[in-house]
């Protein structure tokens, strides 16, 4: 088998039930099994889907760990200067586009028609999924990328045509917003037996994402404002979702499919499309664990709120972290104390990890809303003050002086606010990055916590490095970068 590390060779069809067979593309593929013959029925191109979902677990899911490596850029990480190496995130690039093979394998087996017989829903509801990641990978590449070369079903095949251009931002989003359109009409609020398939619920919460981020930088269309708040809101008046009122509870096992985290990444051993890992520090004899940026720990550190406790490791078998030989905390979500002592003893865990939860589509709100009306509304406070009154583990519903934001936030001190939380109740679920490059906060954020890194930050470090070879193929590399 040969190690692919090219878009060129992620993208050819080999599919064989439900797995990637690797193959040179200079190697005659007969005998192989393609997409065209291949997808049939409903249980094969679910099975495509399960290995799209597997190549997104090995480029950010695996143990947690293996993924918190992308984003060492973050301000929540240790270790990360800004001096951006030319092959960083290439791992990402190529696994989500081996997803982006399978994904649209289906949705070219369907649009051929090959699923003859079975009922139009169910193909419908195929679809839908498959749109679904489709739109949450190319959701993930543009924002990390930016112009990208979009390959869909209607792309000719790439061994005989290769692409050689980037497609730009808007367009890419373009078809993200289409995907998650159809998703959202087609997908079922619930699958009954089959907790963690993607929802239309999950489909719209993505969607809210993806407003917002077309709201900010680069493309900084502002009308998505309004968007991402009527979209959030919808969520909200639906009820399907909640805060788990105890921020302790919001990580348990019993937790993982609802009525807070709307979808994820499954994590069991009997699951092909994941691996289950217990990623925890030494001190805990785990796999091991990202280190925190001691400074981010510190600032937020200075006030106390039952919220640090349940994401942050902060003592372990009485011992403070202070006495650790890291001498910092550690992630405590997805870990310790939400696994069974079997889980502890294999180094193996069923723990979830989320994409999105209902606490981000309050915050989401939160910022959209503020924007969109030039200034925060009272529900824009609400929305926020929900998530905080959580995080001192106060009722949802009541105003309390402990927890809620200050009257009379200009739009500008209440974004920075929603911002700030963002960062707490969202931290190590990977959503900071994006945060830092959608809104432009490099300089901002390193000014109070590393300045010796300020030399480094360019506007050239708000996207990632094309991987070398597909660089150039395509005869383009982002700016301050080599290797095209």
């Amino acid at each position: 088998m040969n190690n692919m590390k090219s878009l060129k060779k992620y993208i050819a069809p080999l599919l064989l039930t439900g797995v990637l067979a690797c193959q040179s593309l200079d190697e005659d593929p007969k005998g192989f099994t393609s997409p065209d013959n291949y997808y049939a029925t409903i249980q094969q191109g679910e099975a495509a889907l399960t290995a799209s979902m597997n190549a997104l677990w090995n480029a950010w899911g695996e143990g947690y760990s293996y993924g918190y490596g992308n984003f060492i850029y973050d301000d929540q990480l240790l270790d990360g200067d800004m001096v951006i190496p030319n092959d960083f995130g290439s791992s990402l690039w190529d696994q989500h586009y081996k997803a982006l093979n399978n994904v649209n394998g289906v949705l070219r087996a369907i649009k051929k028609g090959n699923f003859k017989g079975i009922d139009q829903g169910e193909i419908d509801g195929l679809e839908a999924q498959a749109k679904f990641l489709r739109g949450y990978n190319y959701f993930a590449l543009v924002r990390l990328f930016g112009d990208l070369p979009l390959i869909t079903e209607d792309t000719p095949d790439p061994v005989t045509s290769p692409i050689k251009q980037r497609t730009p931002i808007a367009t890419v989003y373009d078809l993200i917003v289409s995907d998650f359109e159809y998703a959202i009409a087609n997908l079922p609020t619930s699958w009954d037996g089959q907790p963690g398939k993607p929802t239309a619920g999950a489909a719209k919460g993505l969607l809210t994402k993806v407003y917002l981020t077309m709201a900010t930088a680069p493309l900084n269309k502002t009308e998505n404002y309004a968007k991402a708040r009527d979209l959030a809101a919808d969520l909200m008046d639906d009820g399907t979702y909640s805060l788990i009122p105890n921020v302790e509870d919001v990580f348990k096992p019993e937790n993982k499919y609802g009525p807070e985290v709307m979808w994820g990444f499954n994590s069991t051993s009997d699951d092909p499309a994941t691996d289950a890992h217990i990623w925890t520090p030494s001190v805990m004899d785990g796999w091991g664990d990202a280190s925190l940026d001691p400074t981010w720990t510190d600032e937020w550190l200075k006030t106390t709120e039952p919220r640090q406790d349940a994401y942050l490791i902060l003592e372990f078998d009485g011992i403070p972290y202070t006495d650790f030989d890291e001498q910092r905390p550690f992630v405590k979500k997805f870990t310790v104390p939400y696994i069974t002592q079997d889980e502890y003893e294999s180094g193996q865990t069923t723990a979830n990890l989320p994409i999105i939860r209902y606490a981000d589509v309050l915050l989401m709100y939160a910022e959209a809303a503020n924007m969109a009306a030039g200034g925060p509304t009272p529900e824009a406070y609400e929305a926020i003050n929900q998530v905080r009154r959580r995080a001192f583990n106060l009722p949802l519903d009541a105003p309390n002086a402990t927890s809620d934001l200050a009257a009379g936030l200009s739009k500008e001190a209440f974004d920075d606010a929603v911002i700030d939380e963002r960062n707490h109740e969202l931290s190590f679920e990977y959503d900071r990055w994006f945060d830092l490059i959608r809104k432009r906060l490099l300089i901002k954020v390193n000014e109070v916590n590393h300045p010796d890194y300020l030399p480094n930050i360019t506007d050239d470090d708000y996207l990632y490095p094309i991987p070398t070879y597909d660089a150039k193929i395509l005869g383009s590399q982002n700016p301050g970068y080599t290797g095209e």
